[in-house]
């Protein structure tokens, strides 16, 4: 007999020494149990998505009623579905839809446009009083909107913006340009101060590597920024409703409440309403939520790019 052979019988022939009431998992147990976690996390995870998405089906369910469908099965889907409720709901928020888009575009450009030269310049050069204001732009985050509500609306009135599309952009481009400094300073303080540089031995001023350098690289935050602009002009409803009389330039949060009749509401086309305006929005994360995220995490102080 070999010597493998001679082992391999030892191995097979020697007692069992383990402890006495001691269960051994084996590995069909085992790969048991992990199935079983594992759909125990699948079926919390499809709680809370379920949770998350009802008020979205919700709308898509009722947006396909009529009244009386609507009141007498308001959790379930009722036959026939009235699909012409979006058409009259295109019809009716139509114009809303073009000031929203307008207010979202001058209101994002605006705030790119102030937010990355004053990080460009908080960031890359030295001045007297440099952190007291960059620390006076970091306190305007502690502020509540609500608190300058009606210094705001009185400066416009004086103004003579009331009724008009300039009135809608003024509080977002401010925030929005607020928020990017912040976000846009701490990127462009990671970027590598060799780059910059190098650019100044080749003779480029501050405006060509604002151009050449910080633009480019920059392209993640303004992202983020117009993004969350965008978001802000499309949830915005008491402004709106506050300083625009003139049913043409409402936004679409605001005009969706004018979506009455003489008589009662009509709760089909108000949902189709509803789901029409979340449609750009849900577009905006499907493809963008990735550059979001990375703009966010480097913008914010240890993410992004190291020096």
């Amino acid at each position: 007999m070999s010597v493998d052979s001679e082992v391999q019988l030892r191995l097979h022939s020697a007692p069992d020494r383990s402890e006495p009431g001691r269960t051994t998992v084996g590995p069909a147990t085992s790969r048991g149990r992990r199935r079983g976690d594992q759909l125990a996390i699948k079926g919390v995870l499809s709680v809370i998505a379920f949770v998350g998405l009802f008020p979205f089906l919700f709308m898509l369910m009722t947006s396909l009623k009529t009244n009386q469908q609507y009141y007498e099965s308001w959790w379930l889907p009722s036959l026939p579905f009235h699909f012409d409720n979006y058409a009259r709901a295109w019809e009716q928020i139509q114009p809303y839809l073009v000031t929203s888009v307008v207010v979202a575009i001058a209101s994002s450009v605006g705030a790119l446009a102030l937010c990355m030269v004053a990080a460009f310049v908080f960031a890359r050069y030295e001045f007297f009083g440099r952190n007291v204001l960059f620390g006076l732009v970091a306190v305007l985050l502690m502020v509540p909107g609500i608190s300058s509500l009606i210094p705001m609306f009185v400066l416009m009135r004086d103004m003579g913006l009331l009724n008009t599309r300039i009135v809608l952009v003024v509080p977002h481009l401010v925030g929005g340009a607020v928020l990017g400094t912040l976000l846009m300073k701490t990127f462009v303080e990671q970027l590598p101060q060799e780059l910059f540089d190098a650019a100044r031995v080749d003779g480029a001023g501050g405006l060509r590597m604002f151009v050449s350098i910080m633009v480019p690289l920059s392209l993640p935050v303004v992202g983020t920024v117009a993004l969350v602009t965008v978001i802000g002009v499309w949830n915005d409803f008491f402004w709106p409703l506050l300083t625009v009389t003139e049913n043409d330039l409402r936004t679409v949060s605001a005009g969706l409440q004018f979506f009455q009749t003489q008589h009662a509401t009509e709760y089909g086309p108000l949902f189709a309403g509803y789901a029409i305006a979340s449609i750009p929005l849900l577009l905006l994360f499907v493809f963008l939520s990735k550059h979001f995220l990375a703009g966010m995490q480097g913008g914010l102080a240890g993410g992004g790019t190291g020096k």
